[in-house]
């Protein structure tokens, strides 16, 4: 396994920039990302007078629109699949309402579709204190950085206090960095986030790869022969995105970062530990990579953070369960939040693979073509955030047939 892999765009920093960029009124956003994701974000941020938004199967675009559509007064229905349909926004929703948006459930109370009606806005006094709201972090930080992107928006800002364990802060923290870049002021306190009212400033940005998606690169190299090396470009040494935890991760792995001068990375491989334990609590996107990984290399993983992952594109525990017994492989729940990976006779010999609608399922498990032939079933749910990524790994040597699906 040797070459150059080109990754996309961080789908992260793209959507949160979009909506950024729209509530600035201008600014040139570069090297956005091709995911669907992003280009359906794009796409409704350029229709106002719809009526009915369909999200789709995206969350960041469902989560931040609703708080753009309120925080602008529109009028219209959001909705999205059968899906999204099922994954919660109450918190959301209850923190808006608090801001004065007028929001109805137009089916299961707590749960998309959602009926926005406009705002009653705050009337703006001096010296006012900042407009407060308790939001509990254990739950998705798209909440939370949905509410921070509107709060330079606010008369008296907004100071947001966090409950409970906050998972995935470095996103948070991605788009309190993008935030400022364009004009905005706000602090990180730990428990309290605060935001200044001031208006953005049309500024331009250009989006950096996404380390997600690198994290299927790594896997990889991980299995790829003795002596596999990749190149990887458009990778920050200083990223905003937590994603970049994969370089640490992988180290234990057997795959070793270099990073380069002109923002790339070169893999190479080394040899892995047998155990380890990590948290996923910030970098939840990576725990299906690193657990096929894992199993595939015979390395026992305690894997924790991970609360997550039930309410993403499918409930990615169960998921993953049930593909990595195909294999020989398990993920335990060993209760308290925990979970072991193991797999004491793992063997790639011709498995079908389910992806559940889940782009993530579909990458994670395609690396372990390097150790026998499998099915990925519905390829096609790649698009969601790496619509090229089949015809990368052709270009560095993978065979595919697309009848009757692709095989990987």
């Amino acid at each position: 396994m040797r070459g150059t892999a080109q990754v996309p765009a961080s789908k992260s920093e793209s959507n949160r920039a979009l909506i950024i960029q729209a509530l600035a009124g201008g600014g040139t956003l570069s090297n956005l990302s091709d995911a669907n994701d992003t280009q359906l974000m794009q796409r409704l941020l350029q229709e106002p007078a719809a009526s009915v938004v369909d999200a789709e199967d995206a969350g960041t675009v469902m989560r931040f629109l609703t708080a753009y559509l309120a925080m602008t007064g529109r009028q219209a229905t959001l909705t999205g699949t059968a899906r999204m349909q099922e994954r919660p926004i109450q918190v959301l929703v209850e923190a808006l309402r608090q801001l004065g948006a007028r929001i109805e459930y137009t089916g299961q109370e707590g749960y998309p579709p959602l009926r926005l009606l406009g705002r009653t806005p705050e009337s703006a006094t001096e010296d006012s204190d900042f407009t407060e709201l308790t939001v509990r972090g254990d739950i998705s930080s798209q909440y939370i950085s949905a509410l921070l992107m509107i709060g330079p928006m606010l008369p008296h800002g907004l100071r947001i206090w966090l409950t409970g364990k906050v998972g995935s802060r470095p996103y948070i923290r991605m788009t309190q960095a993008l935030m400022q870049h364009f004009g905005a002021q706000c602090r990180d306190l730990g428990e309290v986030l605060e935001v200044r009212p001031q208006a953005y400033q049309p500024t331009d940005y250009t989006v950096e790869g996404d380390w997600s998606a690198a994290s299927y690169w790594y896997a990889m190299v991980a299995l790829g022969p003795a002596g596999s090396h990749l190149t990887l470009p458009t990778l920050r040494r200083y990223s905003l995105q937590g994603d970049q935890a994969i370089v640490g991760i992988m180290e234990k792995l057997g795959v070793r970062t270099e990073f380069l001068a002109d923002e790339a990375v070169r893999l190479t491989q080394t040899n892995s530990v047998s155990r380890f334990a990590q948290d996923f609590t910030d970098c939840p996107d990576l725990a299906q990579t690193v657990a096929v990984v894992a199993a595939a290399l015979g390395v026992e993983v305690e894997m924790t953070g991970l609360e997550s992952l039930r309410i993403k594109e499918t409930d990615r525990i169960a998921a993953l369960q049930t593909e990595l017994a195909k294999f020989g492989g398990y993920l335990t729940d060993e209760g308290s939040g925990r979970f072991r990976v193991e797999a004491p006779d793992f063997q790639v010999a011709g498995q079908q693979v389910a992806t559940y609608h889940d782009h993530r399922m579909a990458m994670a498990f395609a690396p372990l073509a390097l150790r026998g032939a499998l099915t990925v079933e519905a390829p096609q749910v790649v698009r969601k955030s790496y619509p090229q990524f089949w015809k990368e790994l052709e270009k560095v040597g993978f065979v595919t047939d697309p009848t009757p699906a692709p095989v990987y």
